[in-house]
């Protein structure tokens, strides 16, 4: 027998408070079409039950969401009957729910009217609305009753915006979902009437609309200014679902360069086998992140095609397995017109200044430095950090973040600790921004002088032949406490040699080879211990590898070498004058000097 559904009768609050307060993990959602709380608690993949004010009205958002996002499947699938009456259902639940903004929000929030905040009403919106657009290419005979729903939802949008545009923050990633929803909602409207839509003056031309939203949030290379990886595709989803029914020819030069850099900035940060890195705030590993993946590439392939984002929606696939709706396999002809050209390839080495990031590329490595700003609020301390992948294997990734509402967790996922990056005398880095030094085809250098006061640290990256050189150079204006952090997302050997270099291992679907060394003489420690591993489960011990020395200045140099590359590594050394040797199988060296 079928579960029942039922749409739930209250209001939602913050899914951020969606988490297990003992363990970190979000909890399962159990059936969220059911419209019913899980009985006896919401479950915890560690046993717990939890069933309190704020993760009650957690899962309440993400049932309405569900309940939104389902309504769109619905009438794709020509299932019409009951996507017209939950529609209908919906108006009458919001007309006596949502009369004010949410009282229960907190104070920092852009409150909203059957949420907790505004930005979660507009994803909200933006669903509803694109439900109705579907339906009325179709008929409009039984869409009356929608209306009403339509315009409260495109008057909400109007307000919040106004509230958010007046304190100045037209850049926020709040202003792109609420054009999303004013546009989704008065097209829908339009749509349900039989009329043309007469909104884009409003929505996406006007002087708060996404156009001016995206010419301020997003930097000439591409990235939205908080340089999140979640950030940044939510943004860009955002205008893309705006942008229904427009004809890619027809838009703006520099709204169509906007968009197709950030659809460039996401290709270049994909593995070959579809790994997104989860830059600074955003969920590791989650299943209605990857459906937001999903509906990003169809989009795309629609407007800006970048043939490197198919890899990341065949991962996204595979992550659902049973829980993919399929909902991005209904959205062709989304725009009025033909995709624009092919992005190209990313090559070798990709930079992104502004943001701070730079992508290296070569023999089974896919590596990225971080050295830009913090970021803002979704930022990390996480200066000069060094992550490495597989095609399909995070050997070492950023562990990305878990659900906000967990204080201790989330300053711990933010934190320099948690990232394979530099730290001084134990203490955390300071907010700040790096910068690059140069680049070139093959490598890459960057710097942060604001990171610990009187230390300067340089990070240079570089291409060999069949492997990866790591040289991070710490110089302090006196002896100090000075480390170099190996951050592992998946199973990690280490063995200490009798020449003083360190050999590790990393598993996964491939594996890396790893040899450390350190300037000559210097009294460096290699510490490993077991510490948290990725976001996703804060409870998932991995191998963490510190090493440390007091010094006024030392150079901690690595090799790295995916198992599948060759001519293998067969010894590294560092010489008194900053030379780093390699010696491989077949003979041959290669030097590297550091950058001082």
């Amino acid at each position: 027998m079928a579960a029942l559904r039922r749409i739930a009768r209250e209001r939602g609050g913050w899914w951020h408070a969606y988490v297990c307060p003992a363990h970190g993990v979000e909890l399962d959602h159990g059936d969220l079409l059911a419209g019913l709380f899980p009985e006896g608690g919401a479950r915890c993949a560690y046993g717990c039950r939890v069933d309190d004010e704020a993760v009650r009205g957690a899962w309440l958002v993400l049932s309405h969401q569900a309940w939104a996002r389902h309504l769109r499947v619905l009438a794709h699938r020509e299932e019409r009957a009951e996507s017209v009456a939950r529609l209908v259902e919906y108006a009458g639940l919001y007309a006596e729910l949502a009369t004010e903004r949410h009282g229960e929000a907190q104070t920092w929030m852009l409150r909203g009217r059957l949420f907790h905040q505004a930005l979660t009403d507009a994803i909200w919106a933006v669903n509803i609305g694109h439900a109705v657009i579907t339906l009325a290419e179709d008929s409009t005979e039984d869409l009356a009753p929608v209306l009403p729903l339509l315009d409260a939802l495109e008057r909400a949008a109007l307000d919040a915006r106004d509230v958010l545009t007046g304190q100045g923050l037209l850049a926020s990633n709040y202003t792109a979902w609420l054009n999303a929803a004013g546009a989704a909602a008065s097209r829908g409207a339009a749509a349900a009437r039989g009329e043309e839509w007469g909104g884009a003056g409003e929505w996406l031309e006007g002087e708060h609309g996404l156009y001016a939203h995206l010419r301020v949030a997003v930097a000439d290379d591409g990235w939205e200014w908080e340089g999140s990886t979640y950030y940044h595709g939510f943004v860009l989803r955002a205008a893309l679902l705006a942008l229904r029914g427009t004809d890619p020819a027809s838009l703006p030069s520099d709204v169509v360069d906007v968009l197709a850099g950030m659809t460039d900035a996401l290709a270049a940060i994909a593995t070959p086998g579809g790994i997104l890195p989860a830059l600074h705030d955003g969920p590791y590993l989650r299943g209605p992140l990857a459906l937001e993946w999903l509906e990003l590439v169809a989009l795309t392939k629609q407007l800006v095609p970048s043939a490197a984002l198919e890899a990341v929606a065949g991962r996204a696939r595979s992550e659902l397995g049973s829980e993919d709706d399929g909902l991005d396999r209904e959205l062709g002809g989304w725009f009025a017109g033909p995709p624009l050209a092919e992005r190209p390839a990313p090559g070798p080495v990709t930079v992104f200044p502004t943001a701070g990031y730079a992508v290296l590329r070569h023999a089974g490595i896919h590596a990225l430095l971080d050295f830009g700003p913090h970021g803002g609020s979704h930022g990390h301390r996480d200066k000069l950090s060094l992550y490495l992948y597989g095609d399909t294997t995070p050997w070492q990734p950023d562990p990305g973040q878990v659900p906000y509402a967990h204080a201790e967790f989330r300053d711990l996922y933010a934190s320099t600790e948690a990232h394979p990056a530099f730290r001084v005398d134990g203490a955390e880095q300071a907010e700040c921004t790096g910068r690059l030094l140069g680049s070139d085809g093959s490598s890459v250098t960057a710097e942060v002088t604001t990171a610990y006061e009187g230390v300067r640290a340089v990070r240079q990256v570089v291409l060999g032949d069949s492997y990866l050189v790591d040289l991070l150079t710490v110089r302090a204006g006196g002896e100090r406490g000075l480390t170099a952090q190996l951050r592992p997302g998946v199973a990690l050997d280490i063995q200490l040699q009798p020449s003083g270099e360190v050999h590790t291992t990393w598993y996964g679907d491939e594996i890396l080879h790893g040899r450390h060394t350190h300037t000559p003489g210097a009294a460096v420690r290699p510490v490993s211990r077991p510490g948290p591993g990725p976001a996703d489960d804060p409870q998932r011990v991995r191998t963490r590898v510190d090493f440390t020395t007091r010094s006024d200045r030392v150079v901690f140099a690595s090799v790295y070498q995916a198992a599948t590359a060759g001519p293998a590594v067969t010894g590294v050394r560092l010489d008194g004058d900053g030379v780093l040797t390699v010696a491989l199988t077949d003979g041959s060296t290669a030097r590297f000097r550091t950058e001082d």
